[in-house]
């Protein structure tokens, strides 16, 4: 590998190119009607969707009733444990579950996915698509053309549309917004850290009654933490179907009690339904009851795993699994309870485990503890889906993702992120040792991700959905009135321990937050600093060097214009390839993109200089894979808008202005339909097949030192022939033999390896951000190599000096 070392700064300011269009597709934009969400799905499949979701979803929700009425008669609300104050807080309960859950998450926010993918970064891609809310300007306008990148009414009423423009005019309002979402995001993998360590802590704290002492019970949930987190590479489908049955039979079991402590204790119990008694309570209880409501809220703990959770299931199955099954045992349950410690006040601090009949205490408590295992589940698969939509939009360092199933797209594991969060729920645990502290920091955690999401729904129903401003506004507040006073209340706690997921939130978000910026500034950098035109043009078709066989493959960053590399490329080394193609891969705030759409190629400069641009199109979800097939799919798409270039006329124009950014999409499908190259496939043994066909000596001795350190493998060879037609242009003939022969020749990659250090003009902070942090993350992430799956062999590594 070779590296080569620049050193730029920012002072030539050169425009950016006119941005690329796609002709390639209709738009089809205007003819496109609202989605419906509630559409009928394959039952059988919802259904199976349906059971995995318990084991995945529903674990952390449906073991709340172990420890919610004993943390909300905790602290000063102690003076007040009487029956009314019982009915009362189950009424609390109540409402709180069917408000927030079942009428905010079931029936409102689901609908609110990015084709069929939620959390809080979805709200943030769609609200990105339908307005110009992103920091990073490397979108264009053939982003647009997605078939996933727009749904819903095309008009805006005025006052939206105003609305709109007056974001999108202010930067700071939009940096404000990123932060925002990042400090929900860093909330949720928060969470991830916490909700592992308080369930298995609770589940294991029933060894201590039975005469264990603190250190074998610490021991004992610190090995099943353990095992919990080196589970999760088997992938969410396989978790799901071994932890469903023990959710299922945890629920049936609490819907069981539930029924008979409401028969046997206290039928009364079902009065409490009506929010009467919420009102008897407060003027009971008064600030003591508001403060408690820090306890009630954790009946709710664990409702953003179904939004977050999306990805691995659908809308349709998570519907079908609360409102049917989880919703109805835990309402019966709580009221159960409450029934039985209206007349057992004295059973308050152990309410759950004192309120089973003794025949079944066994038995309940070893599917409890199992359960409390279970509900870790949730919460961690929902941190791997946040993770990667952070790091798709530019907001997380490059991590490993492997999706985990062949049918389920949005399932995936995160090596990284998975032993990171083993060590710090592995410190919580040790460090804190107390199931109340750790509770502290949940609620609050919790309470401050659903405030979040709010308020990111309210301006989905503006933007996307074309409500009005007082609908929107509405939603807004009401449930900002009811989830502030939780908040307000979780607040209290931050000296008891809620300053943990105070902490862990910013760590994640600063971290997220000096990722984004330093890309930022380095696409930026890139953008004002790439060659101009006119010097390309200068230079003629051979580019003042000797041009020789072989296919050079630039990456980039840029979706327009030529890098600054490739400069200082040209004027150190004496030869470059004869075939230059300008790669960009980059994401679009879009789940999902088809392999019909991810290619748009374009030509850089006049015919016979021999210059392509190709823009490798991902969605925040999908998996960038090693593709054995790149190379040949490259070549393939290229030789077609070669094709395409001769008899479309958008392509013929002389201007030497229109030299980049014509750009066309090339369809998978018309690959395979055309006949612009013959293709022929043989199987061949090797070990290397980064350079099938090199003629480079150096590259050939790579090659067999290499073959016989490695066993032979089975691969494809793929050739490619012009047929033979009498009708074709003889310059498009010519031009498809120099690109087959290039290809034949073999194919290098160029890639840019950056070093970001801010000027010396900048401030402190920058300095700080960008010198320490920011290179900081570079240095210990994945290289952009590895990301983007290039054969070492064949990289070559021009070295750069960004002065940001």
């Amino acid at each position: 590998m070779n590296q080569i070392d620049m050193d730029l700064n920012e002072d030539r300011n050169y425009l950016p190119t006119p941005g690329a269009v796609g002709l390639g597709q209709e738009s089809s934009r205007g003819k496109r009607k609202l989605t419906s969400k509630f559409c009928l799905e394959n039952l059988p499949n919802a259904l199976m969707l349906a059971y995995q979701s318990f084991g995945v979803v529903y674990g952390d929700l449906s073991t709340s009733p172990l420890y919610v009425y004993r943390s909300i008669f905790d602290g000063k609300l102690q003076n007040h444990q009487n029956s009314d104050a019982v009915f009362g807080a189950f009424s609390l309960i109540f409402w709180t579950l069917t408000l927030i859950p079942l009428l905010k998450y079931v029936f409102m926010l689901l609908s609110a996915d990015d084709n069929g993918e939620g959390g809080t970064f979805a709200l943030y891609s769609l609200l990105c698509r339908h307005a110009k809310f992103s920091l990073l300007p490397n979108q264009q306008a053939a982003d647009e053309e997605l078939l996933a990148y727009k749904y819903g009414p095309s008009g805006q009423s005025s006052t939206s549309l105003a609305f709109k423009r007056f974001l999108e005019k202010h930067k700071k309002l939009r940096t404000l917004l990123l932060f925002v979402v990042l400090l929900g995001a860093g909330m949720v993998i928060g969470d991830g850290v916490i909700t592992p360590a308080i369930s298995v802590l609770s589940s294991v704290s029933g060894l201590e009654a039975a005469g264990t002492n603190l250190s074998e019970v610490l021991l004992i949930a610190c090995i099943i933490l353990v095992g919990l987190f080196a589970l999760q590479h088997v992938g969410t489908q396989k978790v799901g179907f071994l932890f469903a049955p023990i959710v299922i039979l945890w629920l049936i079991s609490i819907f069981s009690i539930g029924l008979y402590n409401t028969i046997h204790w206290n039928p009364k119990i079902v009065l409490a339904l009506s929010p009467h008694y919420i009102i008897k309570f407060f003027s009971q209880t008064g600030i003591d009851g508001w403060i408690s409501l820090g306890g009630v809220l954790l009946s709710i703990t664990g409702t953003e795993a179904m939004f977050a959770d999306l990805g691995h299931f659908s809308a349709f199955s998570i519907r079908i699994a609360f409102a049917f099954v989880v919703y109805p045992c835990l309402v019966v349950q709580y009221m159960g309870q409450a029934a039985f410690l209206s007349k057992n006040i004295s059973s308050i601090p152990n309410g759950f485990y004192d309120s089973v009949p003794d025949g079944v205490f066994w038995p309940v408590l070893i599917i409890a503890s199992l359960a409390a295992i279970v509900a870790s589940q949730a919460i961690i698969s929902a941190t791997f889906s946040i993770v990667k939509q952070c790091h798709a939009l530019g907001c997380f360092p490059r991590v490993k993702v492997v999706h985990t199933s062949k049918h389920i797209r949005g399932q995936i594991y995160i090596p990284e992120i998975n032993w990171i969060l083993m060590i710090l729920t592995l410190g919580i645990a040790i460090g804190f040792q107390d199931i109340t502290t750790i509770g502290n920091a949940y609620g609050l955690a919790c309470m401050s991700v659903m405030f979040i999401t709010t308020f990111l729904m309210a301006l989905v129903m503006v933007f996307v959905w074309q409500r009005s401003i007082v609908l929107a506004a509405a939603f807004l507040l009401f449930f900002w009135f009811i989830e502030g006073a939780y908040l307000l209340a979780a607040f209290t706690k931050v000296p008891q321990g809620g300053w943990v997921s105070l902490v862990l939130s910013f760590i994640f978000m600063f971290i997220m937050f000096v990722w984004h910026y330093g890309t930022r500034k380095k696409y930026n950098f890139d953008l004002y600093n790439k060659v101009p035109m006119r010097w390309i043009l200068g230079l003629g078709p051979s580019l003042g060097i000797v041009r020789v066989p072989g296919i050079g493959l630039v990456y980039s960053e840029l979706a327009t214009g030529v890098p600054a590399i490739f400069s200082h490329f040209v004027t150190n080394l004496p030869a470059f390839h004869n075939v230059l193609v300008f790669v960009c891969v980059k994401s679009v705030p879009v789940p999902y993109v088809s392999p019909e759409e991810r290619f748009l190629i374009g030509r850089i400069g006049p015919r016979p200089y021999r210059m392509y641009r190709c823009i490798v199109r991902y969605g925040y979800k999908d998996l960038q894979k090693d593709d054995e097939n790149f190379e040949n799919l490259l070549i393939q798409s290229v030789a077609e808008f070669i094709q395409m270039e001769a008899v479309e006329p958008q392509f013929s124009s002389p201007d030497a202005a229109s030299y980049d950014g014509r750009m066309a999409v090339i369809s998978s499908r018309t690959i395979q339909s055309s006949s612009t190259l013959i293709v022929s496939e043989t199987e061949d043994f090797g070990s290397i097949s980064s350079i099938p066909s090199s003629k480079s000596l150096t590259l050939q001795s790579l090659r067999s030192a290499y073959g016989d350190e490695n066993p032979p493998i089975r691969r494809r060879q793929v050739r490619f022939q012009v047929p033979h037609n009498p009708r074709m242009d003889p310059a498009v003939r010519e031009e498809l033999l120099d690109l087959i022969q290039a290809k034949e020749a073999g194919v290098a990659y160029i890639l840019g390896h950056s070093y970001v250090k801010a000027r010396r003009s900048s401030s402190f902070l920058k300095k700080f951000v960008i010198d320490i942090g920011y290179s900081f993350l570079r240095k210990n992430c994945r290289g952009p190599a590895v990301a983007l799956h290039i054969p070492h062999i064949s990289l070559i590594e021009v070295g750069m000096i960004y002065h940001v």
